[in-house]
Protein backbone atom coordinates (compact mmCIF):
# COMPACT_ATOMS: atom_id res chain seq x y z
CA UNK A 1 0.00 0.00 0.00
CA UNK A 2 1.28 3.34 -1.04
CA UNK A 3 1.57 5.92 1.66
CA UNK A 4 -0.13 9.07 1.32
CA UNK A 5 2.22 12.04 2.16
CA UNK A 6 1.09 14.40 5.09
CA UNK A 7 -2.46 12.13 5.81
CA UNK A 8 -1.39 12.53 9.63
CA UNK A 9 -1.05 16.29 9.48
CA UNK A 10 -4.06 16.91 7.52
CA UNK A 11 -5.99 14.27 9.91
CA UNK A 12 -4.99 16.62 13.12
CA UNK A 13 -5.81 19.63 11.31
CA UNK A 14 -9.34 18.20 10.97
CA UNK A 15 -9.61 17.10 13.99
CA UNK A 16 -8.70 20.67 15.55
CA UNK A 17 -11.24 22.32 12.86
CA UNK A 18 -14.15 19.99 14.02
CA UNK A 19 -13.17 20.54 18.04
CA UNK A 20 -13.62 24.65 17.11
CA UNK A 21 -16.75 24.26 15.54
CA UNK A 22 -18.19 22.12 17.95
CA UNK A 23 -17.44 24.58 20.11
CA UNK A 24 -18.76 27.12 18.57
CA UNK A 25 -22.02 25.60 18.38
CA UNK A 26 -22.22 24.72 21.72
CA UNK A 27 -20.95 27.94 23.74
CA UNK A 28 -24.29 29.95 23.06
CA UNK A 29 -26.08 26.89 24.03
CA UNK A 30 -23.99 27.30 27.48
CA UNK A 31 -24.37 30.79 27.89
CA UNK A 32 -27.87 30.52 27.37
CA UNK A 33 -28.33 27.98 29.63
CA UNK A 34 -26.20 29.73 32.66
CA UNK A 35 -28.71 32.93 32.01
CA UNK A 36 -31.76 30.87 32.98
CA UNK A 37 -30.47 29.24 36.04
CA UNK A 38 -29.60 32.91 36.97
CA UNK A 39 -32.68 34.32 36.63
CA UNK A 40 -34.67 31.24 37.90
CA UNK A 41 -32.16 32.08 41.21
CA UNK A 42 -32.24 35.94 41.00
CA UNK A 43 -36.97 35.67 40.79
CA UNK A 44 -36.85 33.08 43.99
CA UNK A 45 -34.56 35.37 46.15
CA UNK A 46 -36.50 38.31 45.47
CA UNK A 47 -39.87 38.76 46.65
CA UNK A 48 -42.76 40.87 44.58
CA UNK A 49 -43.95 43.64 47.16
CA UNK A 50 -47.19 45.46 46.84
CA UNK A 51 -48.19 48.93 48.22
CA UNK A 52 -44.49 49.40 50.11
CA UNK A 53 -44.20 52.79 48.43
CA UNK A 54 -46.30 55.87 49.61
CA UNK A 55 -46.73 59.05 48.54
CA UNK A 56 -46.77 61.97 51.35
CA UNK A 57 -46.76 61.81 55.08
CA UNK A 58 -47.48 58.03 56.46
CA UNK A 59 -51.30 58.47 57.70
CA UNK A 60 -52.02 56.63 61.15
CA UNK A 61 -55.70 55.72 62.09
CA UNK A 62 -56.14 58.60 64.22
CA UNK A 63 -58.08 56.00 66.84
CA UNK A 64 -54.71 54.34 67.59
CA UNK A 65 -52.99 57.49 68.91
CA UNK A 66 -56.46 58.88 70.92
CA UNK A 67 -57.30 61.41 68.55
CA UNK A 68 -61.17 61.66 67.16
CA UNK A 69 -62.20 59.64 64.53
CA UNK A 70 -63.02 61.71 61.28
CA UNK A 71 -66.78 61.29 60.10
CA UNK A 72 -65.35 60.09 56.92
CA UNK A 73 -63.35 56.99 59.20
CA UNK A 74 -66.17 56.71 61.35
CA UNK A 75 -68.45 55.12 59.04
CA UNK A 76 -66.70 52.03 59.68
CA UNK A 77 -65.99 49.66 62.16
CA UNK A 78 -63.65 51.05 65.10
CA UNK A 79 -60.08 49.74 65.30
CA UNK A 80 -59.88 46.92 67.89
CA UNK A 81 -63.73 46.91 68.04
CA UNK A 82 -66.51 44.13 67.04
CA UNK A 83 -68.42 44.89 64.16
CA UNK A 84 -71.32 44.43 65.63
CA UNK A 85 -73.53 45.31 62.49
CA UNK A 86 -75.60 42.73 61.06
CA UNK A 87 -75.27 41.30 57.59
CA UNK A 88 -78.74 41.09 55.34
CA UNK A 89 -80.71 38.58 56.09
CA UNK A 90 -79.14 38.06 59.60
CA UNK A 91 -80.64 39.37 63.31
CA UNK A 92 -78.89 42.32 64.57
CA UNK A 93 -77.04 41.65 67.75
CA UNK A 94 -78.28 42.75 71.12
CA UNK A 95 -76.03 43.83 73.96
CA UNK A 96 -75.52 41.42 76.48
CA UNK A 97 -78.16 41.92 79.35
CA UNK A 98 -77.57 41.49 83.22
CA UNK A 99 -78.92 37.90 84.24
CA UNK A 100 -81.17 38.84 87.08
CA UNK A 101 -81.85 35.48 88.14
CA UNK A 102 -78.36 34.58 88.41
CA UNK A 103 -77.21 37.63 90.26
CA UNK A 104 -79.87 37.43 92.56
CA UNK A 105 -77.92 34.17 93.81
CA UNK A 106 -75.37 36.11 95.30
CA UNK A 107 -76.41 37.09 98.68
CA UNK A 108 -73.91 37.95 100.95
CA UNK A 109 -71.82 41.17 100.49
CA UNK A 110 -68.54 41.13 102.28
CA UNK A 111 -66.90 44.17 103.92
CA UNK A 112 -63.18 45.62 105.20
CA UNK A 113 -62.34 45.66 108.39
CA UNK A 114 -63.86 48.58 110.88
CA UNK A 115 -66.17 49.00 107.66
CA UNK A 116 -69.78 49.42 106.92
CA UNK A 117 -68.89 50.87 103.46
CA UNK A 118 -70.41 48.45 99.84
CA UNK A 119 -67.97 48.02 97.31
CA UNK A 120 -68.94 48.08 93.97
CA UNK A 121 -68.97 45.13 93.39
CA UNK A 122 -71.59 44.03 95.25
CA UNK A 123 -73.86 47.21 93.45
CA UNK A 124 -75.14 44.57 90.27
CA UNK A 125 -76.47 41.74 92.68
CA UNK A 126 -78.18 44.42 94.56
CA UNK A 127 -79.86 45.97 91.92
CA UNK A 128 -81.22 42.74 90.67
CA UNK A 129 -82.59 42.09 94.45
CA UNK A 130 -84.14 45.48 94.47
CA UNK A 131 -85.44 44.39 90.93
CA UNK A 132 -86.85 41.68 91.94
CA UNK A 133 -88.75 42.87 94.95
CA UNK A 134 -90.21 45.73 92.97
CA UNK A 135 -91.74 43.38 90.37
CA UNK A 136 -93.08 40.79 93.57
CA UNK A 137 -94.64 43.58 95.86
CA UNK A 138 -95.61 40.41 98.34
CA UNK A 139 -91.45 39.13 98.53
CA UNK A 140 -89.74 39.67 101.66
CA UNK A 141 -86.15 39.99 102.41
CA UNK A 142 -84.02 40.53 106.03
CA UNK A 143 -80.63 42.07 105.59
CA UNK A 144 -78.38 40.00 108.73
CA UNK A 145 -75.01 42.13 109.85
CA UNK A 146 -72.50 40.32 110.89
CA UNK A 147 -68.88 40.79 112.42
CA UNK A 148 -65.40 38.92 112.94
CA UNK A 149 -64.85 37.83 116.42
CA UNK A 150 -62.54 40.78 117.23
CA UNK A 151 -63.41 43.50 119.35
CA UNK A 152 -65.94 43.80 122.02
CA UNK A 153 -69.74 42.14 121.88
CA UNK A 154 -71.47 45.48 121.26
CA UNK A 155 -69.10 47.08 118.95
CA UNK A 156 -69.67 44.30 116.80
CA UNK A 157 -73.13 44.46 116.96
CA UNK A 158 -73.62 48.01 115.95
CA UNK A 159 -71.37 46.85 113.34
CA UNK A 160 -73.52 44.38 112.10
CA UNK A 161 -76.71 46.78 112.46
CA UNK A 162 -74.65 49.72 109.96
CA UNK A 163 -73.52 47.13 107.46
CA UNK A 164 -77.05 45.54 107.48
CA UNK A 165 -78.63 48.78 107.34
CA UNK A 166 -76.37 50.27 104.27
CA UNK A 167 -77.55 47.03 102.09
CA UNK A 168 -81.24 47.53 103.08
CA UNK A 169 -80.72 51.62 101.64
CA UNK A 170 -78.93 50.32 98.73
CA UNK A 171 -82.16 47.91 97.66
CA UNK A 172 -84.50 50.56 98.69
CA UNK A 173 -82.89 53.21 96.92
CA UNK A 174 -83.26 51.22 93.42
CA UNK A 175 -86.89 50.15 93.61
CA UNK A 176 -87.74 48.00 96.58
CA UNK A 177 -90.21 48.96 99.56
CA UNK A 178 -89.38 50.15 102.92
CA UNK A 179 -92.03 47.43 104.38
CA UNK A 180 -90.11 44.82 102.45
CA UNK A 181 -86.77 44.94 103.35
CA UNK A 182 -85.88 44.40 107.31
CA UNK A 183 -82.69 44.55 109.03
CA UNK A 184 -80.82 42.21 111.81
CA UNK A 185 -77.64 42.32 113.35
CA UNK A 186 -75.78 39.23 114.69
CA UNK A 187 -72.43 40.81 115.24
CA UNK A 188 -70.08 37.93 115.91
CA UNK A 189 -72.44 35.70 117.42
CA UNK A 190 -72.88 33.62 114.13
CA UNK A 191 -69.24 32.91 112.75
CA UNK A 192 -69.67 31.87 109.17
CA UNK A 193 -66.36 29.98 109.17
CA UNK A 194 -65.00 29.56 113.12
CA UNK A 195 -61.47 29.93 112.22
CA UNK A 196 -58.96 32.26 114.43
CA UNK A 197 -57.16 33.61 111.11
CA UNK A 198 -57.72 36.42 108.36
CA UNK A 199 -59.62 33.93 106.37
CA UNK A 200 -62.06 33.44 108.69
CA UNK A 201 -62.45 36.92 109.94
CA UNK A 202 -62.94 38.05 105.58
CA UNK A 203 -65.92 35.69 105.65
CA UNK A 204 -67.48 36.79 108.80
CA UNK A 205 -66.92 40.22 107.76
CA UNK A 206 -70.71 40.36 105.43
CA UNK A 207 -74.42 41.06 105.33
CA UNK A 208 -76.76 38.54 103.90
CA UNK A 209 -79.90 38.94 101.70
CA UNK A 210 -82.23 36.60 103.74
CA UNK A 211 -85.49 35.59 101.40
CA UNK A 212 -88.46 35.45 104.37
CA UNK A 213 -91.41 35.05 101.49
CA UNK A 214 -90.53 35.09 97.65
CA UNK A 215 -93.83 35.71 95.75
Amino acid sequence: MRAVPNAGKQLSLDIVHAAKFKMRVTLPVTLLFSAMLAACASSKDVIPDKHISQSGPLKVYPGLIGEPVPAALAETAPLGTANTASRPGEPAEVPMKLDQTGLRTQRSVYFDLDSATIKDDYQPALTAHARYLAAHPKSRVRIEGNADERGPADYNAKLGLKRAENVRQTIISQGATAKQVTVKTLGKSRPKLKGHDEESWAENRRSDVVYEKED
